[in-house]
């Protein structure tokens, strides 16, 4: 694993990175977070965003032998990616690793602990702090925007999603800001069509959510197919 040579902040990762998909060095993709990025059930058999992040590396930019990891978790919370850190994020010796995490963190469902925001944003602290150890590039994203009144337990997801861009801008981490973005998309409401049930995003939102990271990353591929592609898929959901 190189490590970098400026001091990490997130416009010297953005040109790292931009240098790294330049070159012909092979690069180990690692993408982890909750169910969201798990990405099952409720793309009902679509793609999720990791799938989209696939094509669009190992297929358009023709970056065949680089490795796209997603070793997100239903249902798990920050505790559960640091104690997992080995098997989760290291272990891949990745050259980028995306944590979109949150919305699980916030709740105050009976059963469960209730996490401050503060005590998340250390959390996150934690998780970049030893991901920059590594000498790779650390992505945060916000999860996106939910349906707050049917969605019991959840009512601090503005908190938690600023908990997320406040440690970014702390320690000049780059930012996919999904939560602001799926905000943006439902005309400062929910996108329902973006959506499967109250939290969760279907296979039209994990177009929403492909398209974001890909535009902050730089991803890019000329004469893509996939881009436009995911662009009407979003379209025509806002539509419905």
């Amino acid at each position: 694993m190189p490590n970098a040579d400026a001091p990490a902040s997130a416009a010297s990762d953005l040109r790292r990175l931009a240098d790294l998909l330049a070159g012909v060095d092979p690069l180990n993709w690692v993408i982890t977070g909750d169910s969201i990025t798990h990405g099952l059930v409720h793309t009902q058999g679509g793609r999720s965003y990791a799938e989209h992040l696939h094509e669009l590396i190992r297929g358009e930019l023709g970056r065949t032998r680089d490795a796209v990891i997603n070793t997100a978790i239903s249902g798990h919370r920050m505790p559960d990616v640091l104690g997992d850190i080995e098997r989760r994020v290291s272990s891949w010796s990745p050259h980028v690793v995306t944590l979109m995490i949150g919305t699980n963190d916030m709740s105050t469902q009976p059963g469960g602990p209730v996490v401050e925001p503060e005590d998340f944003a250390a959390s996150l602290r934690e998780f970049v702090t030893q991901v920059r150890a590594l000498g790779t590039i650390v992505v945060l994203q916000t999860p996106p925007s939910i349906d707050v009144p049917n969605a019991p337990g959840r009512e601090r997801i503005q908190e938690f999603a600023e908990a997320v861009r406040a440690v970014a801008a702390a320690e000049d981490v780059i930012l996919v800001d999904q939560n602001a973005r799926f905000t943006e998309l439902g005309n400062g409401g929910v996108p329902w069509g973006l959506m499967n049930d109250p939290f969760h995003p279907n296979a039209a939102g994990h177009a929403a959510l492909a398209l974001e990271i890909a535009a902050v990353l730089g991803i890019r591929p000329a004469a893509s197919r996939t881009l436009p592609l995911l662009e009407a898929v979003v379209g025509a959901a806002r539509l419905g």
